[in-house]
C-alpha cells in the first residue's frame, strides 16, 4: 500500500477527529478570510467616497483622521487653473446628530459633484440642492422618517429635504449631503473641506500634481487612490487588526490540529509499530504523521474558504449592509490564509510525528 493511500485510509478510519482537525483549521481560515472580506467591503467603500470620478485626493499632511484634514477653498480655485487639472472637487466630511441617531455622516459638497450626478433620485431633483437644503441617502431617509419637502433636525438646525437618492456605496447611502458653504458654516469650516478629490485632464499624470502641491502647498500632500488606501493609518489598524484576529484563530485550529495527531498516534501505537516491521523507515512514519495533517489542513481551508464566502454572501444580503460587504475575496488573501494554515498544521504535526518516529517497534507491540 502506497504512503498516500494509507494516509486516507487512516483518516477515512477516524473521521470524527479528521472532521474536528478540519474544523479548527476551517474557523481559522473562515475567521480570517471573513475579517479581510469586511476590510475588503470597508476599504472599497472609503475608496468609492474619495474616487468621484477623480484619480488623486489632496488632503492636509500628518492627520490621523480625514475628519481632521483641513483644505483651504483657494486650493480648490487654483487646481482647476491647472492644464494637467480637469475637474477639483472639495469634500467635507462632519459627523452630526438626529433625534434618536446620535451619528449621522454628513458630506459638504458641491452641486456639480459627481456623487449627485450619478445617484438615482428616488424623489426631488438637483435643482432644490442649494442654500441650507439638504439631500438625504435612501437609508437616512428611512431612520430620519423623511421624504422630499419635509423638514429634519439635524444638529443645532433644522433643513429642509431637497430630495432622496440611492447610492451604490452603503456609507453615503446612510448620510446627509449638505451644499459646502452651509455645511462650512453650520461645522466652523468656513473657508476649507477634509478633502479634494481630482480628475486628471487627457494626456496627463498624477505625478504632475504630485509635484505642483509639494511645491506650492507644502502642508497639503496628494496621492492616487489606490496610494491613499495603502497608506491611511486607519486602513493600516483595520489590517492589523485582521490578522491578529486571524492568527488567534489559527493557533486554535493549531492546537485541534495537535490534539487530534495526538489522538491518531497513540491510538495507533501498535499498527505504527508493524509498520515499521514491515520496512517502514522513520521518515516514513514522520511523513504519515505529516501527510495526515495537511491532507486535514486542505479539508479545512475547503471548508473555510466556503464557509467565509457564503457568510459574506448572506450579509451582503440583509439590505441594512449592502454597499458595506465586499463579498469577493482576492486571491492573494486565499492564499496567505492557505500558508498560514498549512504553516499551522505542520507546526501541529510536529510533535505527534517526532513522537511516532522513535517509537521502538518491539516494546510499542507490548503497549496496552
Amino acid at each position: 500500500m502506497s504512503l498516500w493511500r494509507l494516509i486516507f485510509t487512516n483518516l477515512r478510519r477516524h473521521r470524527v477527529r479528521t472532521a474536528i482537525g478540519a474544523t479548527g483549521i476551517a474557523l481559522g481560515v473562515a475567521t480570517i478570510l471573513s475579517v479581510v472580506g469586511l476590510l475588503g467591503g470597508a476599504v472599497k467603500m472609503f475608496e468609492r467616497i474619495l474616487r468621484s470620478d477623480a484619480e488623486v485626493v489632496v488632503f492636509e499632511k500628518n492627520v490621523s483622521d480625514l475628519f481632521f484634514s483641513n483644505v483651504p477653498n483657494s486650493l480648490v480655485d487654483e487646481l482647476e487653473k491647472q492644464p494637467f487639472v480637469k475637474e477639483a472637487q472639495p469634500v467635507l466630511f462632519a459627523i452630526v446628530t438626529a433625534p434618536d441617531r446620535p451619528v449621522v455622516t454628513c458630506f459638504g459638497i458641491r452641486a456639480e459633484d459627481g456623487r449627485l450626478k450619478k445617484a438615482e433620485w428616488l424623489s426631488g431633483s438637483i435643482a432644490g440642492f442649494q442654500g441650507e437644503n439638504i439631500v438625504l441617502g435612501e437609508r437616512a431617509a428611512e431612520f430620519l422618517k423623511a421624504k422630499a419637502g419635509d423638514e429634519v433636525e439635524l444638529g443645532q438646525g433644522k433643513h429642509r429635504v431637497a430630495g432622496v437618492i440611492r447610492m451604490e456605496n452603503g456609507f453615503e447611502n446612510g448620510g446627509v449631503f449638505m451644499p459646502l458653504a452651509a455645511c462650512q458654516t453650520a461645522f466652523h469650516k468656513e473657508g476649507g473641506s477634509s478633502v479634494i478629490t481630482v480628475a486628471l485632464a487627457g494626456g496627463h499624470d498624477s505625478s504632475e500634481v504630485k509635484e505642483w502641491i509639494e511645491e506650492e502647498y507644502p502642508r497639503m500632500t496628494a496621492l492616487e487612490n489606490e496610494e491613499f488606501s495603502r497608506s491611511y493609518s486607519q486602513f493600516k489598524i483595520l489590517k492589523t487588526t485582521a490578522w491578529v484576529v486571524g492568527g488567534c484563530a489559527f493557533l486554535l485550529g493549531g492546537l485541534s490540529v495537535t490534539n487530534t495527531m495526538i489522538l491518531s498516534v497513540f491510538s495507533r501505537i501498535k499498527e505504527i509499530a508493524i509498520a515499521r516491521v514491515c520496512g517502514f523507515s522513520r521518515a516514513q512514519v514522520a511523513g504519515m504523521i505529516f501527510g495526515e495533517s495537511l491532507a486535514v489542513c486542505a479539508f479545512g481551508i475547503a471548508g473555510g474558504w466556503l464557509l467565509s464566502l457564503g457568510g459574506l454572501r448572506l450579509l451582503r444580503a440583509i439590505p441594512q449592509l449592502q454597499g458595506y460587504i465586499e463579498p469577493n475575496i482576492g486571491w492573494q488573501e486565499i492564499v496567505a490564509a492557505a500558508v498560514l494554515a498549512l504553516g499551522t498544521a505542520l507546526a501541529g504535526a510536529l510533535y505527534p510525528a517526532w513522537y511516532a518516529a522513535r517509537l521502538n517497534p518491539a516494546q510499542a507491540l507490548r503497549f496496552e
